[in-house]
């Protein structure tokens, strides 16, 4: 059973490990600026202002999972936050995609996000008690640093500053609110952080597993490379079936109706006048007309010969460092990236770096610093992109925009909608979605295609989690699902999965026979290797000698060899002395190998390996120190949770309504 917690400090008491591990991607990526910057402005139209108009509608709303102080932590906010983790946690995992975690540990990630904001929540309230105030010089310095709200040139962009906002519903007052509360929270937390110290020892002894390396002979047994020579019999297909029932089911089905609504959906019936579209285009037209940009290497010298024996000098790319050396003290020597003719001070040598072709210097020329010698490495043509190549573009932009204005709204005459008629009464000009038909929990249909739901993928699991977990004929119930996403079902139907017979499941049964007897022979012939190694003093040792025996280069745990499967990595750093071997399964393959070598570096000799263990340990440190002021906070301000809020997220992200209530 899933347990959705009932206090905060349960979702803070669950696992600091993870809080510690996930603590770099928090700061720059998951801060409250960096979530700014990855979770809403490089995911576009999320809808994150959604919350905020929703908030303003009443009293405490569902869409708030938790209240510390005044703050509140918006399901939305929630959600942007999981979505931000789940891919990370996945790619930690070997995993190809986050809906392959396990619901148990998708479970715990949402604990610890949630956590998360709390904390963010508690030293933000901490930080305005003390009365720190952040200048608003410091602020405008800090949003102007925000690679997202940078032009081509590498300056803050006010026309994409502002575009940034609006295609996010974010306004301006907002950004600065968050990025003020982001700089009085670090004010605060950074001395606690740098209170941390690592004693040598600790480090000594991390840096001695960390940095090891360890050699393996290994040989793989793969199940395909196998050939039972018997065919199976009647008798033996109908035992195998009978003592793997699991193996041959046919999945339930759900007959359900499906209506979603959200930017995307209401966008699509918005049209947009070719007016529109055209100021639009002039409006963005420094990014669809880009001027010829080109890579500078350029010197000043006081005198022309100086700058002629430079030129003599500079005679291809790689004489660059030299040239930079030789240029004397009283002289400039820089690279300029990027620059576009109107970056260049003097417009005479503007004209010339642009009409001087790449790679051969340029020279000597009199400008108004002195003599110019200089050599073009790079030309970016000029690119004017078509209206007609945008025009899409600018229509989906400029309907979500329009959408998104009007989302809260038409949320509101949906519900109203629904809770007086279900879903056989929504008006065509609401902009909801609808679909139906037969899916599995897997989401999807009876051909084995996934399911046509409107959305994301985490908008079809959630409202695949919502189908499976909703009584037949029980009354629709808008809420609000991943990306900003609004859905209600209605489930009307139920096939029953049911066991095939022999007879139902047919060739499946012959193919999983042969594969498992497949898997038995290379489990016998991986045995045999074993025990000759364990016997023989290693796989090296065996005679006579093993065919595909491969010798690995050294690896260790923080440079893990890709060819190496990670489960015998595992298995291998737990060993104590060279001639010891394991056997395990990895993929569709089982491995046996043998521990060759093992060296243990000096400290002297990597000092950049050892300094970065040692910072990494003051990090975790001082992640600790971090969580206990954050335990200490709660005492002062109690984080309020709402307990249904968490349990339809917790649902959506396990794939489970089963939520209890943790006691």
């Amino acid at each position: 059973m899933v347990r959705t917690p009932c206090s905060i400090r349960l979702c803070l008491g669950a696992g600091a490990g993870f809080f510690m591990l996930s603590f770099l991607y928090r700061v720059f990526v998951d801060s409250w600026v960096g979530r700014i910057v990855a979770g809403l402005f490089f995911l576009a139209f999320i809808g994150f202002g959604v919350g905020d108009v929703l908030m303003n509608i009443g009293t405490e709303r569902a869409d708030v999972v938790a209240r510390v102080g005044d703050r509140p932590i918006l399901v939305q906010s929630y959600q942007n936050a999981l979505q931000s983790e789940m891919p990370q946690v996945a790619q930690s995992m070997h995993l190809s995609d986050p809906s392959q975690i396990p619901a148990s540990t998708r479970e715990q990630i949402a604990q610890q996000v949630l956590t998360r904001l709390v904390l963010q929540a508690e030293i933000a309230e901490a930080a305005d008690r003390h009365g720190l105030i952040v200048p608003d010089s410091v602020v405008r310095d800090e949003i102007f640093s925000i690679p997202a709200f940078k032009g081509r040139d590498g300056q803050f962009d006010r026309a994409l500053f502002n575009d940034r906002l609006r295609r996010t519903g974010m306004s301006e007052g907002r950004l600065v609110d968050l990025v003020r509360q982001e700089q009085a929270s670090r004010v605060l937390l950074q001395p606690i952080r740098d209170g941390a110290t690592v004693p040598d020892v600790m480090a000594r002894r991390l840096f001695d597993f960390e940095a090891q390396t360890r050699t393996i002979d290994l040989v793989r047994v793969p199940f395909d490379s196998q050939q039972p020579t018997a065919t199976p019999t009647q008798a033996q297909l109908a035992r195998y079936h009978a003592n793997h029932p699991w193996e041959f089911v046919a999945p339930e089905f759900r007959h359900a109706r499906i209506v979603v609504l959200s930017a995307d959906t209401i966008g699509r019936q918005i049209d947009i006048s070719d007016d529109d579209l055209h100021k639009a285009y002039d409006a963005q037209a420094q990014t669809f007309n880009a001027p010829e940009r080109r890579d500078v290497q350029i010197v000043t010298v006081p005198t022309e010969a100086r700058a002629t024996a430079l030129r003599a000098q500079w005679t291809d790319g790689g004489a660059w460092a030299q040239v930079q050396k030789d240029a004397g003290k009283d002289a400039a020597a820089v690279e300029l990236p990027g620059m576009k003719i109107s970056d260049v001070p003097s417009a005479d040598l503007g004209k010339q770096v642009f009409a001087a072709p790449a790679n051969a210097t340029q020279g000597p020329i009199k400008s108004e610093g002195g003599w110019v010698v200089f050599r073009v490495t790079s030309i970016t043509p000029a690119h004017a992109t078509p209206f007609g190549e945008v025009r899409q573009a600018l229509h989906d932009q400029i309907a979500h925009s329009r959408a998104q204005a009007v989302l809260a709204d038409r949320v509101q005459k949906l519900q109203d909608t629904i809770a007086g008629g279900g879903l056989d009464s929504i008006p065509a000009d609401l902009g909801a979605a609808a679909v139906s038909g037969d899916v599995d929990a897997s989401g999807l249909t009876h051909d084995g295609t996934p399911a046509p739901i409107p959305g994301s993928d985490a908008v079809r699991q959630a409202v695949v989690a919502r189908i499976f977990a909703q009584a037949k004929g029980a009354n629709p119930e808008l809420v609000q699902g991943p990306d900003g996403v609004w859905y209600a079902v209605s489930v009307d139907g139920v096939t029953p999965g049911h066991a095939l017979t022999l007879a139902e499941a047919g060739p499946r049964v012959a193919a999983a026979w042969l594969a498992d007897a497949r898997r038995h022979m290379a489990d016998r012939q991986a045995t045999a290797y074993y025990t000759q190694a364990q016997g023989q003093g290693g796989l090296g040792h065996v005679s006579p000698a093993i065919a595909g025996l491969e010798h690995s280069q050294p690896i260790s745990p923080m440079q893990p060899a890709p060819e190496i499967p990670r489960e015998v990595a595992a298995l291998i750093f737990r060993l104590t002395q060279p001639g010891q071997s394991v056997m395990t399964e990895a993929g569709d393959s089982y491995v046996v190998a043998t521990l060759t070598a093992i060296n243990h570096p000096d400290p002297a000799t990597q000092k950049n390996l050892y300094d970065r263990v040692r910072a990494g340990l003051a990090q975790s440190m001082g992640d600790d120190i971090e969580m206990g002021y954050g335990n200490a906070l709660e005492g002062v301000v109690k984080p309020r949770p709402n307990n249904s809020a968490i349990h339809a997220v917790m649902a959506e992200v396990t794939g489970s309504q089963n939520t209890g209530t943790a006691q």
